[in-house]
């Protein structure tokens, strides 16, 4: 229940970003959305005491955390949002679902995991997907369609490099997030000076960005975490985040009238096909892995 929620949550955000950022800039949006989420976990890192691990940090710990918010949510939601902003959202999140590749990718580098021929494979297939998507008719585009898609790859490497470093990170999650979160928000300000104008924000575009901050940001994460916790086979519930792109699509179809073309249902086949390739490949290895033992 808890992963079924979150991926429902985390499909929306395509079509939310698309919505809000159409009057406000993308830091602006990234800098306000990410205080809900900070403020939200301190509220429940203050409730369940783990504000309190806080003290004993020291200060390569507070650089590390740091250095996730920086990589893995300022670099790759700035990146992301301004992919959505020059494309179609339905083209945006799919390319997005190339992290899943990127994971396998700096999984063989960085933690020396194999890189086996049906990885190879899985990533060739994933990739071929970029390609349909960058010969496609752009009419669903509504900015500059090569730095969107350049944006989007980017945002995913970046989430990619962040998953597999944070497999480091020993310390109490929640209170990680939240850190990453108050990065991302003085980042996201910070650079906004330099390049955006603030808009006011009126009426409804505070519940859209509310319901980024702490919906989308802080909440599905949490229900992420609990799901996988909670879950007698993580492999299953993993696999169920597959779905978003798949969701996404037909909330933009409905909501942003965006239609459903030919070039993104190839792409998003070919993408996931990639990364169920991938997948597959492990579990096999993993059932064959049990049966020796």
């Amino acid at each position: 229940m808890y992963a079924g929620v979150t991926v429902l949550i985390w499909s929306t955000l395509a079509t939310v970003v698309k919505l809000v950022l159409q009057d406000i800039p993308n830091l602006q949006a990234l800098t306000i959305s990410s205080a809900f989420a900070f403020v939200f976990l301190l509220i429940l890192n203050i409730i369940n005491g783990s504000i309190k691990e806080m003290k004993s940090y020291k200060v390569r710990d507070y650089l590390t955390m740091s250095g996730l918010g920086f990589l893995g949510l300022f670099m790759y939601s700035a990146l992301y949002y301004y992919g959505i902003a020059e494309l179609g959202s339905q083209e945006a999140c799919i390319l997005n679902y190339l992290w899943p590749v990127m994971i396998v990718i700096f999984a063989c580098i960085i933690l020396k995991e194999k890189f086996t021929a049906k990885k190879i494979i899985a990533m060739l297939v994933s990739f071929a997907g970029i390609v349909v998507l960058t010969l496609g008719s752009g009419e669903s585009a509504s900015g500059n369609r090569l730095l969107g898609i350049i944006a989007c790859v980017t945002a995913a490497i970046c989430y990619g490099l962040f998953s597999v470093l944070n497999k480091k990170h020993s310390l109490n999650q929640n209170v990680t997030m939240m850190w990453i979160w108050f990065t991302t928000a003085v980042c996201s300000f910070v650079l906004s000076l330099f390049f955006e104008k603030w808009q006011p924000i009126i009426g409804v575009q505070w519940l859209g960005i509310a319901w980024l901050g702490v919906v989308v940001n802080a909440v599905a994460y949490l229900l992420w975490a609990i799901a996988l916790k909670g879950a007698s086979d993580s492999a299953k519930i993993a696999n169920l985040a597959y779905l978003v792109p798949f969701i996404s699509i037909i909330i933009s179809w409905f909501v942003l009238k965006e239609q459903i073309t030919i070039n993104a249902a190839f792409a998003l086949v070919l993408i996931i096909g990639g990364i169920l390739l991938q997948s597959v490949s492990l579990k096999k290895k993993n059932r064959i892995v049990k049966e020796k033992e």
